[in-house]
């Protein structure tokens, strides 16, 4: 961790952005009367070890020492769901999550509210330069949850010197995309694949029909928090989602993971894919890819010529456990020192933050990312029973792709589950 700190320093450096702020004895914390041991676990990209780098390098401070753990977020988040459920002391201080943590792990209390964290600090770490709509993201019912640290959403990465060559367009919609991937066809000898998107894990399937759905105008449950995506636009989306895999990605194409998406477009075997933000921040690294400039940046395409981009808007936080030993101030102060605006501008280089006075320094993928953002179809809404429905989704809809299944019949049945599992939870009436 400590030589990827001086590693991104060097590189800021060279490239003319801020050092890290916690450099050195820049870590503007009172060091504590007594030893104390945060525990930070987290889930590691880019930006987040950038992150996790920060305030591991706060263990300058006397008495202070920052343990980091990163792990994948499946293992995560069932480790955090387990230690956090039992109610007794939290086996960690900082807990990374992003927005369905929110309503997870805060509607049963499991992390503590920041309201007065947040006002204290406010002037100090100008907290204000994080935007209203990112702290709104995080706050339920009144309580602000977690803060904001990262900012991600899904676009189009493309050749820009291939498309030129070519005389092909970027596309806007789906239709443009299938198109365009006709035309490139799966037989083109230049090319894995037409297009890559990731449809290589369960979840990743439901997040792509979640994202469908809302562009064409429908959602998952409604206010009585029935289901409400197992209806004819429900069945279009899942029809927008298969075509694109069938005429864009294929067969061969749906085993692909984001590291081998993003290692074929920067190995330059790949014409375009719709990808993270976060990934797409450093598929201009020297040390990942060639091709420099030739990789470019375009919003998410539209389901229908005027509708929003079909791209949802993510934020990461990092929440302090109710049940946390230590002094919640104390752990505000080192999650404020490692999003700092300093800190927040530097990490610009490897993701996106959430500061605005951090935009100017982000990468050639910013100004897609940010118009697919304001453009897109926001994210889930803030109420558990949500996650009911995702988990049923997740499990019907990849079935649809391998014919065991219609689009319809996925649907009813994974409404039917939610519906099931929701009365028994409480969130129906029975």
């Amino acid at each position: 961790m400590r030589k990827y700190l001086i590693i991104l320093s060097l590189l800021g450096l060279l490239i003319g952005i801020p050092a890290f702020a916690q450099s050195g004895d820049a870590c503007n914390i009172e060091a504590p009367a007594e030893p104390v041991e945060l525990q930070l676990i987290s889930w590691p990209f880019a930006i987040t070890e950038f992150y996790a780098a920060e305030m591991e390098a706060c263990s300058e401070v006397d008495n202070l020492t920052i343990n980091v753990n990163l792990i994948d977020s499946t293992s995560l988040q069932e480790q955090v769901r387990l230690a956090l459920s039992t109610g007794g002391d939290s086996p960690y201080d900082i807990v990374h999550g992003a927005n369905g943590q929110v309503s997870e792990w805060g509607a049963p209390g499991w992390v503590m509210p920041l309201n007065d964290l947040v006002d204290k600090y406010r002037d100090q770490y100008n907290l204000d330069d994080i935007p209203q709509s990112a702290w709104d993201d995080a706050t339920l019912d009144g309580n602000i949850l977690g803060v904001p640290a990262v900012g991600n959403t899904l676009h189009l990465v493309y050749r820009a010197d291939v498309f030129e060559a070519n005389d092909w367009a970027v596309p806007d919609t789906y239709e443009e995309l299938w198109a365009l991937c006709d035309t490139i066809g799966f037989d083109n000898m230049d090319w894995e694949l037409p297009f890559a998107l990731d449809v290589s894990r369960a979840r990743a399937w439901e997040l792509e029909f979640f994202m469908l759905l809302r562009a064409l105008g429908g959602d998952y449950l409604g206010d009585d928090l029935m289901p409400t995506f197992n209806n004819d636009i429900g069945v279009e989306a899942v029809d927008v989602m298969i075509e694109t895999v069938d005429r864009c990605v294929g067969a061969d194409g749906i085993g692909y993971s984001l590291n081998e998406i993003q290692q074929s477009l920067g190995g330059g075997t790949l014409p375009i894919t719709k990808i993270w933000a976060s990934r797409a921040a450093g598929m201009r690294d020297p040390d990942l890819s060639d091709l420099g400039e030739a990789i470019a940046f375009a919003p998410a395409p539209r389901v229908t010529a005027d509708g929003p981009r079909a791209a949802s808007g993510w934020n990461d936080f990092y929440f302090i456990p109710a049940t946390t030993t230590n002094d919640p101030d104390l752990i505000f102060q080192v999650i404020m020192e490692a999003v700092d605006v300093a800190s927040q501008q530097a990490a610009a280089a490897v993701g996106m933050t959430t500061r605005l006075s951090a935009a100017e320094f982000g990468g050639a993928y910013l100004p897609a990312a940010s118009q697919t953002i304001a453009e897109g179809i926001g994210n889930y809404q803030k109420t558990f029973a949500n996650n009911i429905a995702i988990a049923k989704l997740v499990e019907y809809l990849p079935l649809v792709y391998i014919g065991d299944m219609t689009g319809a019949e996925a649907l009813d049945a994974a409404a039917a589950d939610y519906v099931a599992e929701a009365t028994a939870q409480g969130f129906i009436e029975g």
